[in-house]
């Protein structure tokens, strides 16, 4: 497979550096590792970032990095970008040559390219600085959405004005970027609810206390909090993804358990589906005589791209590539994406970075199948840095 970089951004980067990033992502892709184990690719990254000389490279929250690229002016604020390493569970069947080389282990949402091209945007901020210090940030764990939460409770970021990051999207062709004010992903949630009532022979249920059926009453009432509940302009999801109830046919358990995820674009949406799913599990457990265990597992808050930070991001990719460049998502993305955990401290934006080459399939992230065509790894790379140069520059006028 050929990598073709985009002309318009070509100059960028030297014959040299293609072939270094190149040869990076292939190695990456080949060594998987899942999140809070990425100790192979902390090093390797770590020894990229190494060669540039930075000003500070230090690991952090176990298997992440953060290097401090210098910039022209020591009193400018300090501005950050973000590339994920994790890989997930997957094993892999793209069938490319260099394929996964860790049995059950990919890169199948494209965090290989993610950090990639964050090693490329540190090699563009050491040949042309911002104005003050740009932190490169190696983010372990996004994909069980505890990554981010350890970067920030490291106290790495303490210092940092604004965060920029992206992600490879196959929606998109290679050149095309979405940088979008207000939602972009949504909050990730995850609920367990324990139903315990009284068990008895199939044959009598009167004797019982049935949780089964108090589970089958909850899953459908849970249904009625989209379609209820919640504002009929907004979007949100409340899925049950597991049930696990009994040992035989007939024998009436005592215990029936649910688990599932809630998805919302707000905050305001977060906490109304939070505190619906809540309230009607201790109603239909009181309605069926039965005992409730209720557990929430907060996960990941929604992305809301703030207006300022957006602007900068989309100035860069028009510089770079042309107003044409610029796409807009088209359409609400219930996915989770823990870069949010660092717009609640910050200003900054996430982009969608087109990843799929001209003429060729829609492939979803997180499928057996998925890979991100190279090209995408140099528009990455290069809107990266020039956010970072110019959100360094606003920042710094501003002061």
């Amino acid at each position: 497979m050929k990598t073709e970089i985009l002309p318009k951004i070509k100059h960028l980067f030297s014959d040299e550096l293609t072939k270094k990033l190149i040869q990076l992502r292939r190695n990456l892709h080949q060594n998987p590792e899942l999140s809070f184990k990425e100790e192979r690719t902390a090093q390797v990254l770590f020894d990229q970032l190494s060669e540039l000389n930075p000003k500070e490279i230090k690991r952090v929250a176990c298997t992440g990095l953060v290097a401090r690229i210098g910039g022209k002016n020591p009193n400018a604020p300090v501005v950050a970008i973000r590339g994920d390493i994790d890989a997930l569970p997957i094993h892999e069947e793209t069938g490319l040559d260099y394929a996964s080389k860790n049995a059950g282990v990919m890169h199948a949402c494209g965090h290989d390219v993610h950090a990639t091209w964050a090693i490329g945007t540190a090699h563009l901020l050491s040949q042309n600085p911002a104005a003050g210090d740009v932190l490169v940030v190696l983010q372990p764990a996004e994909e069980i959405g505890q990554g981010a939460r350890a970067i920030l409770a490291s106290g790495a970021l303490d210092n940092v004005q604004a965060m920029f990051g992206g992600h490879v999207d196959r929606r998109f062709k290679v050149g095309q970027v979405v940088a979008q004010t207000g939602a972009l992903a949504a909050s990730s949630d995850k609920f367990q609810i324990c139903l315990t009532g009284k068990g008895a022979h199939g044959a009598r249920p009167h004797e019982s206390r049935d949780p089964i059926v108090g589970a089958a009453a909850l899953i459908m009432q849970l249904q009625t909090i989209i379609s209820r509940r919640l504002n009929p302009a907004d979007a949100g999801v409340v899925t049950v993804g597991t049930v696990n109830a009994g040992t035989a046919f007939n024998i009436i358990p005592e215990t029936a358990s649910l688990t599932g995820t809630i998805r919302a674009t707000t905050k305001s949406n977060r906490d109304l589906l939070k505190s619906e799913v809540e309230r009607l599990s201790l109603a239909i457990a009181q309605t069926h005589q039965l005992k409730v265990n209720f557990e929430m597992g907060l996960g990941t808050p929604p992305i809301e791209n703030p207006p300022d930070a957006t602007k900068q991001a989309q100035q860069a990719v028009k510089s770079l590539l042309g107003e044409e460049a610029l796409q807009p998502l088209g359409f609400l993305n219930m996915g989770g994406e823990d870069f949010a955990c660092y717009l609640e401290k910050m200003p900054g934006c996430f982009l969608r970075i087109g990843a799929r080459e001209e003429g060729s399939e829609i492939i979803p992230a997180h499928s057996p199948y998925f890979y991100a065509d190279e090209g995408c790894i140099f528009v990455g790379a290069a809107v990266l840095a020039e956010t970072a140069r110019i959100a360094s520059e606003s920042l710094f006028q501003t002061k």
